[in-house]
């Protein structure tokens, strides 16, 4: 048997291989772990903290150390985190001279937080760059087929018409809105620094010396706290939040919300994809394993497949909120697997939306096709408003509830059957039947959800 590798994404091609997976993956933990201790390290050192040839040689033994992942993985078991086996690994990488100031001051949540919080923003920027590129094609398709008119749906029947456009303009709507959700989570990502009970109590017994060797005044940590925000590129927190899990609730959110917002895309071509509506295609379809003749719509059904998913995650991790104490026993530890499963499902998705939205294919003659299907009653809703000032509203009303029930039985258009009414005979019936003159003001619509940046 070919040896195992751990991690692979073998049931799971709605990341696999995408950007995302390689952003979250074990190596991107380590490498997030280990720049968060590096950055504590720096950050020590310019507040004169630590001498800088240790921010130095933590720095480098960070950045070109060899790391045993599995090792770690197994080594964790023993404090219930990956960052202690770290920490004696990174201290015996850099030597006796500097070690003792890896990880100086720091409790484990501290660090696995921080690194937390740098693969979510590393990942972020992957999806809110993919949904830039969904958002443009999608405002392509809505451009193209602003008057493209088609069956709107509700309760799975035909409604009233609308257009492709408004459709596309609608989903394009939701990707913006997941944006916008994303990129405030994205700004606000903070690190995490606390010591071990969210006092910061160690920094200040580390304060620099005065001249004979006399301890200086007490340190204010706040410079601290925020050098080692500014070292890693995060915000800077008001407060340790250990127990205040407000940054991970906010991705839960944003998250889950972009699964959805992507996942009403997958769904509605989903539907308008199956054989007999065939109004649109992906690009490429999917092969079967049993069937040769099928193109299956996989892009969409791996986004709607994430969409599912995500609202559990993030309930998971909204039960977490619920952390006792100072440090938590358990509440911190579910959050792990959730919150990674989370960001790959999400990375996956943007990336399946981008090859989904630029390669539709849109079947217009199809959607004209299918607003003919029930021989005008499309437009019905029309007709009783337009019929009623000449016939009085009560009588349009039974008029058309009466031929309604002709097209069902004879089959003939509805404008056909209202041509027989003497009192309808100066009416244009086939302009007021034409389901492409009924799609009320979703060109407007369209235009208007355009213009949204």
């Amino acid at each position: 048997m070919p040896p195992v590798e751990s991690d692979a994404g073998l049931l799971a091609p709605g990341w696999t291989g995408s950007p995302a997976a390689a952003a979250t993956g074990d190596g991107a933990y380590l490498r997030a772990l280990l720049d968060a201790e590096a950055a504590l390290t720096r950050a020590q050192a310019t507040l004169g903290l630590a001498p800088a040839e240790a921010a130095t040689a933590v720095t480098e033994a960070a950045r070109s150390g060899a790391f045993d992942v599995r090792s770690l993985a197994e080594r964790a078991r023993g404090g219930g985190n990956p960052v202690i086996p770290l920490v004696a690994d990174l201290t015996a990488a850099v030597g006796t001279a500097y070690g003792p100031y890896v990880h100086r001051g720091a409790t484990s949540q501290d660090i696995l937080d921080t690194a937390t919080m740098l693969v979510a923003a590393r990942t972020l920027d992957l999806v809110l760059a993919d949904l830039g590129g969904t958002e443009s094609a999608l405002a392509g398709l809505a451009s193209e087929h602003r008057d493209t008119a088609m069956p709107g749906r509700t309760l799975t029947q035909h409604a009233v018409p609308t257009t492709f456009g408004l459709k596309a303009a609608g989903w394009r709507s939701l990707v913006l809105d997941a944006r916008d959700r994303i990129a405030v989570v994205r700004a606000s990502l903070p690190a995490q620094l606390g010591g071990a009970a969210g006092t910061l109590a160690a920094f200040t017994v580390f304060a620099p010396v005065t001249g004979g060797g006399t301890p200086g005044p007490p340190v204010d940590t706040r410079p601290l706290v925020a050098a080692y925000s500014r070292e890693l590129g995060l915000r800077d927190p008001e407060l340790p939040w250990h127990t205040l899990r407000t940054p991970i609730a906010d991705l839960a959110g944003a998250l889950a919300f972009t699964a959805g917002a992507l996942g009403k895309i997958a769904v509605d071509v989903l539907t308008l994809a199956r054989t007999e509506i065939a109004e649109v295609a992906e690009g490429s379809g999917g092969g079967s394993s049993a069937m040769p003749h099928k193109a299956n719509p996989v892009r969409s059904t791996l986004i709607a497949a994430a969409a599912r998913r995500a609202p559990q995650l993030a309930a998971t991790l909204y039960g977490a909120m619920a952390a006792d104490d100072e440090r938590p026993a358990g509440a911190w530890h579910a959050e792990w697997e959730p919150l990674r499963d989370l960001l790959r499902l999400v990375g996956g998705s943007a990336r399946d939306a981008v090859e989904l939205t630029r390669g539709l294919r849109v079947d217009a003659d199809a959607m004209r096709r299918h607003l003919d299907l029930t021989h005008g009653l499309i437009v019905s809703e029309r007709l009783a408003a337009e019929l009623a000032p000449v016939l009085g509203r009560a009588r349009a009303k039974e008029l058309l509830t009466r031929t309604a029930a002709r097209v069902h039985t004879e089959g003939r258009p509805l404008a056909d059957l209202l041509a027989e009414e003497p009192d309808l005979k100066d009416l244009d019936l086939a302009d007021l039947t034409d389901p492409a003159r009924y799609t009320g003001s979703a060109g407007d619509l369209t235009d208007r959800a355009l213009e949204r940046r």
